[in-house]
């Protein structure tokens, strides 16, 4: 009887314990459209598990304004964030689940990218996918930096997930056939 007792009230107290914070970052491309450039971009959402904040929000480093200009050399840049309808109509990739520490890493490097000194978009050299790119090695997955798709948001990812046939796509309140890559973060430093 008290065995039973004890594993009723152990049980009480599991299922009254909230679930583990966390944070999903999906990565996303959007093809070329009469509106829109071919984009790469990463969405986050989750609970972050230090303050409770909930958070649903996406980057993408971009030009500030699309003009010829962009054909010929750097321009200025910016840290963009699409609308909700923008991102559903774009392709979702692959998914990693960040604790605190890997959340606080991928905005630093948002913050780093954003604050770029002068005119820091240039579609050879650092363009969404570029950013992208170092988003995925942020997170230690193999990326390859001479890649031919720098101009190929989709066609980058795809070669992205052949180099980590380990990643696999969740977006909230979906069940994932497989799990998506768990990171066990290492201090910000």
């Amino acid at each position: 009887m008290r065995l039973r007792f004890l594993i009723l009230i152990v049980s009480f107290f599991m299922a009254a314990t909230p679930a583990k914070a966390e944070i999903l970052a999906t990565f996303y491309s959007h093809d070329f459209s009469a509106t829109y450039f071919p984009h790469a971009f990463i969405r986050v959402q989750g609970t972050i598990e230090e303050t409770g904040e909930e958070i649903d929000t996406n980057y993408g480093f971009t030009a500030k304004s699309t003009s010829p200009g962009i054909l010929f050399g750097s321009v200025k840049h910016m840290m963009e964030t699409k609308k909700i309808g923008y991102v559903n109509k774009s392709d979702a990739h692959f998914t990693l689940r960040l604790d605190d520490v890997g959340y606080a890493k991928l905005m630093a490097l948002v913050e780093e990218w954003t604050n770029i000194e002068g005119k820091g978009y240039n579609l050879k050299k650092r363009n969404c996918v570029h950013f992208a790119m170092e988003m995925a090695a942020l997170f230690d997955l193999d990326v390859n930096r001479k890649s031919k798709f720098f101009k190929k948001p989709k066609s980058f990812m795809k070669e992205l997930m052949e180099l980590n046939p380990e990643l696999a796509l969740i977006l909230p309140d979906q069940t994932p056939a497989e799990e998506p890559v768990q990171i066990a973060s290492k201090p910000v430093e």
